[in-house]
């Protein structure tokens, strides 16, 4: 019997009509069809009764639920509004700006053949508004546009096959995760990532994989490059100076992440990235300045920079920490059961109905407060857009 797979896409603004309709028109398109498309809206009540009227006349791309987000404003209560009111085996995520290619869901559901598989995440490739790569960005840094960067399929065999690797964290708007993985280890935190009023910043799919690697240490969580989206690069988001705050903010993220589960997991897959995959980049680039090609010196710049940019980042998020916890004890990020979301385990005895894992969730009867530092204020970037990355 094939696993059904509920997929949620997180709207908060109007300017992304077009982009989420096209979202949505994929979802339909899909050669294993969707169990239900949910499209939660981020406080915003014109979109949620556009988006409802739309999708209320028959033939538009298929059944389409149209939820207001139940939290928080921001990503993560969004996602967890989504995953509440979802009713698959499997909840996948998608970007509100972008569009899966037609066998996304096929080989996310192939995944789960294997027990141990919690989670699945997929290719993402970068669709440049300016129609081309800017010469300059590295492709090792192409998660600061929400895609797939080069190191992150490093070539192996994975435990799935071929085109699978196994990773820390998966990608959150190109990302699958078995309905029990919330019900062991609760949803998306609030309070990290791209909630209101802060800066952007990425981690919350880290921080979460984390999280349920800790509560199922035999957990395996894939990501499979056979699973292909195509995310929309704004122009703005081209320019240098969105990379060099993208990549300090991911800076900021870390600090929160390894404050709650320690540099060891925090940063386990970081340090091969930044001890092989951008040396090697670096080294790449000069080789390309020195044979004349564009964009050699650019890239070999862009990465130190990068780098400079999120160590920096990371440095002042963990000094905020211990300044926080020494005097008002930071204002925190929190875990929370994702409501509905216990309805399929059985209670007494932690065996779970058809379908489950039969695993005891992490926190049964009480939400996690995970102490975390104060962080800026956004710098004209919205809410709840599409997620950006951490490094897998």
């Amino acid at each position: 019997m094939s696993v059904r797979v509920s997929v949620v896409i997180c709207a908060y603004t109007e300017d992304r009509w077009g982009d989420i309709l096209a979202a949505a028109a994929s979802v339909h398109d899909q050669s294993l069809p969707a169990h239900e498309t949910l499209l939660v809206v981020d406080h915003n009540p014109v979109l949620q009764e556009r988006l409802s009227a739309h999708f209320a006349s028959p033939g538009r791309s298929g059944p389409v639920r149209v939820l207001a987000n139940a939290g928080p404003r921001g990503l993560s209560a969004g996602r967890n509004t989504g995953i509440a009111e979802s009713t698959g085996e499997v909840i996948a995520f998608l970007d509100d700006d972008a569009v899966a290619e037609r066998d996304w869901l096929l080989h996310f559901a192939e995944g789960y053949a294997d027990p141990r598989v919690l989670a699945v995440g997929g290719r993402t490739e970068p669709v440049w508004t300016s129609g081309r790569r800017p010469s300059w960005f590295p492709e090792e840094f192409d998660w600061v546009v929400g895609c797939a960067y080069r190191g992150l399929f490093p070539g192996g065999d994975g435990p799935g096959g071929p085109h699978t690797v196994r990773v820390r964290n998966v990608l959150g708007g190109n990302a699958s995760f078995r309905r029990e993985a919330f019900e062991i280890a609760g949803g998306f935190a609030t309070g990290i990532g791209r909630d209101a009023g802060k800066r952007p910043l990425g981690c919350e799919e880290t921080e979460l994989c984390i999280r349920l690697a800790r509560a199922v240490p035999d957990a395996v969580l894939l990501v499979d490059d056979r699973s292909v989206i195509h995310h929309r690069v704004p122009g703005g988001r081209e320019r240098f100076a969105y990379f060099r705050s993208r990549t300090y903010a991911e800076g900021l993220s870390k600090a929160l992440v390894t404050r709650s589960v320690g540099t060891r997991d925090g940063l386990s897959a970081e340090r091969r990235y930044t001890t092989r995959v951008l040396p090697a980049g670096v080294a790449r680039g000069v080789r390309d300045a020195l044979l004349r090609r564009p964009g050699g010196a650019g890239r070999a710049g862009a990465i130190v920079a990068g780098v400079s940019a999120a160590a920096f980042g990371y440095a002042l998020g963990s000094l905020r920490a211990r300044r926080d916890r020494r005097t008002v004890g930071g204002s925190g990020f929190v875990v929370v059961p994702v409501p509905g979301g216990s309805r399929r385990l059985s209670g007494t005895d932690g065996r779970s109905e058809p379908g489950g894992t039969g695993r005891e969730p992490a926190h049964p009867h009480e939400p996690a407060n995970v102490t975390a530092p104060a962080t800026p204020p956004a710098d004209g970037e919205s809410s709840s857009s599409g997620s950006e990355g951490a490094v897998a």
